[in-house]
């Protein structure tokens, strides 16, 4: 992509900054990070003062309700959302960042017209029912069932780590609809009303004490097959799709709210004496340069995803598997800042750092990055 802005795009920037000078302020506090309930509200708040300024869905293509917006512009917003502190996409990460642009770009027309518009004006949440307790990294022997009957899946199994199923209108589920074909080739990509009749959902406790993730058990459940987004058995094609998103672009403003942690962590190093120690100083120069080329790489992938007709290329598993060990890093050099502070889980980026302990898991997990870079980008020879 051209890094040069255009004159649009400065204007583009500016009249960006100002509606955000004047919406922020009147926003209401933000709840506890247990009161789910309320985050939801919260979120899905801030996605309809988004969709109503003409901000939702800035980067989707506009058949898909979006806005059709430049990938330099889709960056600016990232950047001045997040230097401003406006709220992140939140509760509706899975629609907003994978479930939607997946439906966009393999939903039919009728699909396309029921999810997407609920989705960009902050009225249904999505979650992601795709691992299983027996099927993590090694998604494909993902065992959870759907028989045909008539006009609905009938779909009986479990899923773990559903991110935000508490909250959630939807789920983006696999099942297996064909029991005797191979591991790739009898999966099915699903939309789940997460209130239809045995659909269980019981809370995950995190290590930071958050219940974001939760266990869903299927019961027999009805889902109708005008609710399966691509063909039957072609679900590991449109997973991949998924996948994409979610390792590609997905991640976007993550880098630039890291990028701004360094900037406090450099200046409270400064305040506590911290910045004295060289070895602290070095650490922080090279997660500098390290995000710097992050984001460079993010406007690469974000660029490509536009010449690709939307969908983010294997790029993103680069991405994903430098990021996640970059941002460990980052919070590893928070604690070191912090000192016995970095223990207190009310000051800043203690949970961050929790919680960065899960970035070389989700999404794919590091080793499963390297094996896509090294089969599909540098065409080395499958593993036996």
């Amino acid at each position: 992509m051209d890094l040069a802005q255009s004159p649009e795009e400065e204007e583009f920037r500016a009249r960006l900054r100002e509606w955000l000078a004047k919406v922020l302020p009147t926003l209401p506090p933000r709840p506890s990070p247990d009161d789910w309930p309320g985050r939801r509200a919260y979120d899905l708040g801030w996605q309809r003062t988004l969709y109503d300024a003409g901000y939702a869905g800035l980067h989707w293509p506009v058949d898909a309700g979006g806005q059709g917006a430049t990938p330099t512009q889709h960056l600016i917003f990232l950047e001045e959302t997040e230097r401003a502190g406006a709220p992140y996409v939140g509760a509706n990460f899975v629609g907003l960042l994978h479930a939607g642009p997946t439906i966009a770009a393999e939903g039919t027309p009728e699909q396309r017209a029921r999810w997407l518009p609920p989705v960009l004006r902050g009225e249904e949440v999505w979650c992601q029912g795709f691992s299983e307790p027996d099927a993590g990294s090694d998604l494909a022997s993902l065992r959870t069932r759907a028989c045909r009957d008539g006009d609905d899946y009938v779909v009986t199994g479990s899923k773990i780590w559903t991110s935000h199923a508490e909250v959630a209108d939807w789920c983006e589920l696999l099942v297996r609809t064909d029991q005797r074909a191979p591991r790739h080739r009898g999966i099915t990509w699903l939309a789940l009303p997460m209130d239809a009749p045995g659909v269980t959902v019981r809370p995950l406790r995190t290590l930071a004490g958050s219940a974001e993730f939760a266990e869903v058990f299927l019961d027999e459940v009805r889902v109708p097959a005008t609710h399966r987004v691509g063909e039957e058995n072609d679900g590991w094609r449109v997973t991949m799709v998924t996948l994409s998103f979610e390792r590609g672009t997905a991640f976007v403003g993550e880098v630039v709210a890291c990028r701004r942690v360094l900037g406090e962590l450099a200046r409270t190093a400064r305040e506590n004496g911290r910045w004295d120690d060289p070895a602290l100083r070095r650490r922080l120069g090279r997660l500098n340069a390290e995000f710097r080329a992050l984001w460079r790489l993010t406007q690469w992938n974000v660029s490509e995803a536009e010449a690709g007709g939307g969908v983010p290329g294997v790029g993103g598993s680069v991405f994903k598997l430098r990021y996640s060990q970059a941002r460990q890093r980052l919070y590893d050099a928070a604690a070191d800042v912090l000192g016995p502070d970095c223990l207190d889980l009310d000051r800043p980026w203690t949970l961050d750092r929790l919680s960065s302990l899960s970035y070389t898991i989700a999404a794919g997990t590091s080793q499963i990055q390297r094996n896509i870079v090294a089969e599909r980008i540098l065409g080395l020879p499958k593993g036996r």
